[in-house]
This record gives C-alpha cells, structure tokens and sequence, in this order.
C-alpha cells in the first residue's frame, strides 16, 4: 500500500476513504481491468467483425499486447486466477466472471461461425469455446514465462487450423488487417 500512495501522492488516509480497504482496491481494479481491456475487445469484435476472424484477430491482439510488455507482468487477471485468488477469495466472483464471459465469448464465435460456414462443424461449439478458452490461459501464462512471439503463435496456428477443418478456408485470412504471423 505505501508503494501505491507514494505513486499516487495522495495520503493513506484518501485511499482508505475512497475504497474502504486494500482488498476492496484490488477488486475495483481487477474489475476496471475487465472491462476496460476484455470487456472492450469483445465488444469491438463481436459488433465489427465476422465470426472466424473475430477469433483470430482476438489471439492477433492477445499475442501483440503481451509482446508490447517489455517487464513481462501478464494479464493481471490470468495473474489473479493464478496467484491471488488462493489467498485473495473475494476476487473469486471477478475471476469467475472473466472465465465465463471468455468461454462464451468463444462459443458464440465458434457457433456463428458454424452457422456461416466459416468454422468446421466437426467439433461441438462448446468444446471449441472451451479450447479456446485454455489456449488463450496457456498464451498468457506463456507470455509471461517465456514471451517469445513464435512460440505464442505456434499455439494458436494448429487452434485455427482445427476451426477450418473441413471448411472451404484453406488459410487464415483477415479482410480488414494487414496479413498476420499467423498467415505465414
């Protein structure tokens, strides 16, 4: 706490009065982390892109923002379900929420993309929503453990590869971003 007074110039008196306690801090900053960073990603590529590439522009900006992390501190979410929850149980509700709206965040990708064609129907919406909700835990936690950018991308490669099996995509393609790594 008095590394974040010291950085904010305020007293300790003034936080104490603003968020009641340093665990009622952390939970309004896990929260804002929420939305302001997953919250807003998904809302952007469910409204303005189709479904397949939503998944994989979602991965694109997943991998460039933990290579833009030059201290390598992660996603303080993944951070949080990996290290905090066990001795912080009051952000177990946060956490919970990240998890499920990933995981739906994905099926309703995946589904969608069934229903245009764009990804296969040989795996169940569900199951793929849930594999892609481990693969985006593993790239984080990866990321922060060994941040290497064709590492990271060969995760996601075979991912994309089993949403095109057995549709006519034969290969990643973005209409509206320049080609990716992962077109390569």
């Amino acid at each position: 706490m008095r590394d974040l007074i010291n950085r904010m110039g305020i007293t300790g008196a003034s936080v104490y009065n603003a968020f009641g306690d340093k665990r009622a801090l952390y939970r309004r900053a896990l929260a804002h982390y929420l939305e302001s960073n997953f919250g807003e990603r998904v809302t952007r590529l469910e409204a303005t892109v189709p479904a397949r590439d939503a998944i994989e522009m979602f991965f694109v900006e997943i991998i460039d923002r933990s290579m833009s992390d030059s201290l390598h501190r992660g996603c303080m979410m993944v951070n949080s379900a990996v290290e905090a929850v066990p001795h912080a149980p009051e952000a177990q509700d946060i956490i919970d929420d990240f998890l499920t709206r990933a995981e739906g965040f994905f099926q309703r990708r995946v589904q969608a993309g069934q229903e245009d064609g764009s990804i296969s129907r040989l795996q169940p919406a569900e199951d793929l929503g849930r594999l892609l909700l481990g693969v985006l835990l593993g790239i984080r936690v990866l990321a922060r453990a060994k941040p290497e950018r064709p590492l990271l991308e060969s995760i996601v490669r075979p991912v994309l590869a089993l949403l095109d099996a057995g549709t006519l995509q034969t290969q990643p393609s973005l209409r509206s971003t320049p080609p990716t790594d992962f077109q390569r």
